[in-house]
């Protein structure tokens, strides 16, 4: 058979092209058989997996449908917008959809997948005012994100535990209304299975062991990835000795942090407070 090496770089829908093929041959299809369950023909699969032609949303749709992928697929084809995500968010992206497990500290903002509509809304249209980004990015973004929430309606759904520094909570993005309704949905969201939020109070000083936000994934053979951010780009971390640091650096937080209930205990009463001044 010809089969067409493909590499990722060589364009923005050639991880999306090697993917799909990748989740085929694991179901041992043919690109006929797949064409028949998503109602395209096998020259159109051919031409996306080969990055000759630009799969539409609705094909990803259809494509993670079809190969009870998740929402791979789709994932792939948001951060093939790149125009709108910093260097190195894509890549990441494409590692996020297969996570078996997500666990994230973050320091001045509540993390994406946690993130009410309302709230991103607010934050991504300041970048607008300050001439950072533009309309057109802006909702760009929030289909993505709507996208990667996805993540806990997957089957089975990746377990995620987010540490929030005290900052997170208490910086008002939106006012007091939109903070009460964030704060209220990290109740409701703690309170999920599979999700763990703590928080790592202030008082945790010199002994927070992290200085910036971090990510570490757990992939399907147990690999683990770490990703961090600085302003202008995103950067993936896979040497072994690195990531293992991190998730020591990260059991250690755990510990320090407060407990599951005080966690939920500190969200409400935050909460609580936000309610009033909106009142």
């Amino acid at each position: 058979m010809n089969r067409k090496k493909l590499d990722p770089k060589s364009g923005p829908y050639a991880p999306f092209g090697i993917q799909l093929r990748r989740l085929r041959e694991e179901k041992g299809w043919t690109q006929g058989e797949l064409g028949r369950r998503m109602g395209y023909s096998d020259t159109h699969i051919s031409a996306v997996e080969t990055a000759l032609k630009s799969p539409k949303l609705e094909f990803a749709l259809a494509a993670d449908k079809a190969l009870d992928s998740g929402n791979q697929l789709e994932l792939l084809w948001w951060s093939a917008q790149h125009g709108a995500l910093i260097e190195g968010l894509p890549e990441y992206l494409n590692i996020e959809a297969k996570a078996i497990a997500m666990r994230m500290f973050e320091i001045n903002i509540i993390p994406a997948i946690l993130q009410t509509l309302e709230y991103a809304r607010v934050y991504e249209t300041a970048l607008v005012a300050r001439g950072r980004s533009t309309a057109e990015q802006v909702e760009e973004r929030m289909n993505l994100l709507q996208s990667r929430q996805r993540c806990f309606e997957r089957s089975p759904m990746p377990t995620v535990h987010a540490v929030l520094d005290e900052a997170c909570l208490r910086r008002p993005i939106g006012g007091a209304q939109v903070m009460a309704r964030q704060l209220r949905h990290l109740e409701t969201m703690a309170q999920c299975p599979g999700v763990t939020i703590q928080v790592a109070p202030f008082e945790l000083g010199e002994d927070r062991p992290f200085y910036h936000p971090v990510w570490l994934l757990t992939l399907p053979h147990r690999a683990m990835v770490g990703y961090g951010e600085t302003l202008k780009r995103g950067f993936l971390e896979r040497d072994a000795d690195t990531v293992a640091e991190w998730a020591r650096d990260y059991d250690q937080l755990q510990v320090e942090a407060l407990s599951r209930a005080a966690s939920l205990r500190f969200i409400r009463r935050l909460r609580e407070e936000f309610e009033k001044h909106a009142a």
